[in-house]
């Protein structure tokens, strides 16, 4: 009986042969599939793209710090000297400075609070028609959190006076969450130098969503108590005395952190020029005041180092001494050429020192 023959072939090299091309003819019959991926038309819109994570910026501001580590170590140097020089010195310097910074900064973030009314406000609430009260709480503010208080990192919440409302509601954006994504950047920098990681802190404030009407003001103080947070003497980092150009956003980190590094370096430069004249006008006004009796000369002097800009009431309630008695020494001090009037005999009139 003759056996009948196979289909199948003998050829054991190379047996997919006809499977593969079985499979192809099929797959040519099953209509009902859909052709390949790459011949359908996209006719979708394209969708979101995934965003870096919130720390992929810091690889910027690093590649920023080395680009300028030179410009930063003469800075940090600097600061650190004006470290120095407010732990050594009368606290009254700190609440000067804190005085001159923020006035400055107010005029940056557009308040544009000057120093006398300032010093009216700060010592005893005064302010005319003309002023602008939230302006003078911003400032205020200000003045509060550069000569103390919770700093940026411990609590953002207790360093802004802002927290969320108790009513707020479920699908609002909460302030403690815009809040923890800057902390959590910031502790993410932390081998950045502080000064380097204030200036990346400012410039993402409100891209954190922290900003208000105030944000430029709230973001300076944060960043200035940053940049000082090694030290010991100095509360914050000077930024505004010298101008603020240090504090204009624009360009890339590395243009960013070189203006930065320039208006801060001006602005120390002020400051120390500043408790230079500071401290010269008191050891000359302590030999020619040696004369005077009473209590009232002493304290006046210190008043007059601690506050920029001095009033008879705002002597009288810093003091504790008569009207009579502050006028008196007023007018002496004057004469003598110690202090000079910057009001020019107004209602309300203001002293200052004479260098």
């Amino acid at each position: 009986m003759k056996t009948p023959k196979s289909d199948l072939t003998d050829d054991f090299n190379d047996p997919l042969i006809t499977i593969e091309e079985d499979e192809e003819a099929h797959e040519e019959d099953l209509w009902f599939l859909p052709g390949p991926f790459e011949e359908e038309p996209d006719d979708l819109p394209p969708g979101p793209r995934a965003e870096p994570p919130d720390t992929a910026v810091i690889e910027d501001w690093a590649k920023a710090e080395g680009v300028h580590a030179a410009r930063l170590a003469r800075v940090a140097g600097r600061l650190g000297a004006l470290d120095d020089r407010l732990l050594r010195g009368p606290e009254g310097w700190r609440h000067r400075l804190a005085l001159i910074e923020a006035a400055d900064l107010s005029w940056f973030a557009g308040d544009r609070v000057s120093s006398d009314r300032l010093a009216l406000w700060i010592s005893m609430r005064l302010s005319g028609a003309q002023d602008d009260p939230n302006a003078l709480a911003r400032v205020g503010w200000a003045v509060r959190r550069l000569t103390g208080g919770p700093g940026p990192k411990a609590d953002l919440a207790a360093f802004l006076d802002r927290r969320d409302p108790e009513n707020i509601e479920g699908s609002a954006e909460r302030f403690e969450d815009r809040a923890g994504g800057w902390l959590d950047v910031m502790a993410a920098a932390a081998e950045l130098h502080p000064i380097t990681r204030a200036c990346m802190g400012f410039h993402l404030w409100s891209l954190a969503g922290l900003g208000q009407h105030d944000d430029q003001m709230e973001a300076a103080v944060a960043a200035s108590r940053i940049a000082a947070s090694d030290g010991s003497g100095a509360i914050f980092a000077p930024l505004a005395m010298g101008g603020a150009g240090g504090l204009r956003v624009s360009g890339l980190p590395p243009e960013r952190l070189a203006r930065w590094l320039d208006g801060m370096n001006s602005a120390i430069l002020t400051a120390m020029r500043h408790l230079d004249g500071t401290q010269t006008w008191s050891v000359r006004a302590e030999g020619a005041m040696s004369q005077l009796s009473g209590r009232t000369p002493a304290a006046l002097r210190s008043v007059l180092t601690e506050w920029p800009l001095v009033s008879a009431p705002m002597a009288e309630a810093l003091t504790g001494a008569s009207r009579a008695a502050v006028q008196r020494n007023l007018a002496w001090m004057e004469e003598r050429g110690l202090i000079r009037e910057v009001t020019q005999k107004g209602r309300f009139r203001m002293w200052r020192i004479k260098d």
